[in-house]
């Protein structure tokens, strides 16, 4: 039972790390590749602030505060840019911020990692259960998806989507195209340091192996696979990758393969992604254009 209670939960954050990255991809069309830098920033600062005293509740808001105000820092400058260009100077931001968690050491303890990052006690449940915060991470899921949901039928949401399809006709209806797309980076941001803030405090440890391109590549599998663009894309994606995943887990592989798991987890992860551009770009669940 623990077994299934713990990948519902992995889904769940999953689900909302691709709920961000759908902001600026899906609906706004930007090709972030440096997404998982915010969720490892939101990842050590609560794991930061709370092996230091600070209440759990306080650290998931300084994650999503610190996550956004990162966002809009490398939105401005990076928003110069078009296309592929702005894909691969997001993609180094995420290894620069992979090895400021690597090599600064007096802040975020380098490869070592952070240990002893404290779980929410909640409904009087045994510290620890997996049941309890399945509840926690899903009640932030709803959250999170019900905010999602009301920006993506907003004027704002709407606007985002017009830029997407051409940023030259929203500039003539006089939307300032540069400052939205700051806006859905930094919205992006923060719900994918909400997202890292849950991971931080489900392991309990965080490493910089934690944020590394493969997470990258995951999440946009999981986005692409759903749906980009819809509401159910990112939770639909969520959960198929996380069925995939552990099925693989259960190939009865001869003991002396058993450890080239995960190398084969992501070999099927760009496989799938490969697949699913040119079969199915739309994923799962195409999105309504009206």
């Amino acid at each position: 039972m623990d077994y299934l209670l713990a990948n519902l939960v992995l889904a769940t954050i999953f689900a909302i790390f691709a709920g961000s990255l759908n902001i600026q991809l899906g609906y706004t069309g930007l090709y972030n590749l440096g997404q998982v830098a915010f969720y490892g920033i939101g990842a050590y600062t609560t794991a930061l602030l709370t092996t230091n005293g600070v209440p759990i509740p306080i650290g998931i808001l300084a994650a999503m505060v610190v996550a956004a105000i990162a966002g809009g820092l490398i939105a401005f400058p990076f928003l110069r840019l078009t296309g592929d260009y702005f894909g691969i100077a997001t993609l180094a931001f995420a290894e620069m911020a992979r090895l400021v968690f690597l090599n600064e050491r007096w802040l975020t303890k380098g490869p070592m990692g952070i240990p002893a990052i404290p779980k929410p006690l909640w409904l009087g449940m045994p510290y620890g259960s997996q049941l309890q915060y399945l509840v926690i991470a899903l009640g932030f899921a709803v959250l999170a998806f019900a905010f999602l949901a009301v920006v993506q039928r907003s004027p704002f949401g709407r606007t985002l989507k017009l830029i997407r399809e051409d940023e030259h006709v929203a500039g003539a209806f006089g939307k300032n195209v540069l400052w939205f797309k700051i806006r859905a980076v930094m919205v992006g941001a923060a719900v994918a340091g909400l997202a890292g803030a849950l991971w931080a405090h489900y392991l309990t440890y965080i490493s910089p192996n934690d944020f590394t391109l493969q997470t990258t590549i995951l999440i946009l599998l999981v986005l692409v696979l759903g749906g980009r663009g819809t509401f159910w894309g990112p939770i639909v994606g969520a959960i198929a990758v996380t069925v995939i995943f552990e099925a693989i887990r259960f190939i009865p592989f001869p003991p002396e393969m058993a450890r080239f798991v995960a190398p084969i987890q992501g070999i099927v992860i760009g496989l799938a992604l490969i697949v699913l551009m040119i079969r199915r770009p739309q994923g799962v669940i195409a999105e309504h254009r009206t």
